[in-house]
């Protein structure tokens, strides 16, 4: 493989940078030659799939969990054997019931729906060949990829470690500047930091993202900065219950995504997931009340 697009990651393994450096609805591939061909996560961009196939022809689609951005061109692969984790449910073959699983409002589901196939092109994906789950070594392309659950961004969500090369494929743990994400209603905070609490403790020798580049050595600090915006995610919701404000205000006034995101419906969607749960471990350690509908910080 040769371009800035690809950087060898170890013997026959490589990074593949996607599309606007692997920013959403994009994101990094990984891929494995050998006797075999093995990509994870089919998001990097339809011409590099494409690419690739042309020059090794891919045997095996790894999926690490079921956001758009991570099968988004699955299809160019569907008669390859691929493989899926135990724990994504069926309603990746209906894009309607995917819809529904990552929104709150039947408003929301139809027009995320519209949105995936539309804009993005989400086709639904036939159910998998075969599915791994937390632990599973899967040995393809002369690698040992070892499947490590990593739920609370999605409850499908997995990393693995590729032994020989030392390389821990962190997916979603991204170490982008928003931090953690987890705005559909089945994401936890507290799962997700348990997560990445688990993760940085692996032994590797490099840590690759599915939106940022990889990072050679000690990702200490990578990790630790994506830990301390969780911190600084509540602290936001925190200082917005200084004077009283009602939930829909809130969300309104889009603390997270300030107001950023192209499409308001979907906006919503997130800002009502993150600021709920934010406003649960807020109240649950009594620091914020509510009243009439109004938040307030308890002083």
């Amino acid at each position: 493989m040769t371009g800035n697009e690809f950087q060898q990651l170890g013997d026959n393994f490589f990074f593949v940078r996607g599309e606007g450096n692997g920013r959403f609805p994009s994101c990094n591939g990984f891929l494995l030659t050998n006797k075999e061909t093995v990509l994870i996560d089919a998001g990097m961009g339809e011409e590099k799939i494409r690419e690739i196939d042309k020059e090794h022809r891919i045997d095996v689609l790894i999926v690490s969990h079921s956001h758009p951005d991570h099968i988004r061109y699955w299809h160019l692969l569907e008669d390859r054997f691929i493989l899926m984790p135990r724990e994504t449910p069926e309603s990746v073959t209906d894009i309607q019931l995917l819809a529904e699983r990552f929104t709150d409002t039947a408003e929301g589901a139809e027009h995320w729906a519209m949105l995936a196939k539309e804009r993005f092109g989400v086709r639904p994906m036939r159910l998998p060949d075969e599915r791994f789950e937390d632990a599973q070594v899967l040995k393809l392309a002369g690698a040992e990829i070892e499947a490590i659950r990593a739920p609370g961004h999605l409850d499908d969500h997995y990393c693995f470690l590729e032994h020989r090369s030392g390389t821990l494929l962190s997916t979603d743990i991204d170490f982008t500047s928003f931090g953690p994400w987890y705005g559909n209603p089945e994401s936890d905070v507290e799962t997700f930091r348990q997560s990445v609490e688990k993760v940085m403790k692996l032994p590797y020798s490099r840590v690759c993202s599915s939106h940022k580049p990889p990072v050679e050595g000690d990702a200490t600090d990578r990790f630790q900065a994506f830990l301390d915006a969780f911190d600084r995610q509540k602290g936001v919701v925190l200082e917005m219950c200084e004077k009283q404000a009602t939930f829909q205000e809130m969300v309104e006034a889009s603390p997270y995504f300030r107001n950023g995101l192209p499409d308001r419906v979907v906006q919503h969607v997130f800002e009502r997931a993150m600021i709920s749960k934010n406003l649960a471990l807020l109240m649950r350690d009594g620091l914020v009340e509510e009243t009439d509908g109004h938040y307030r910080r308890v002083d």
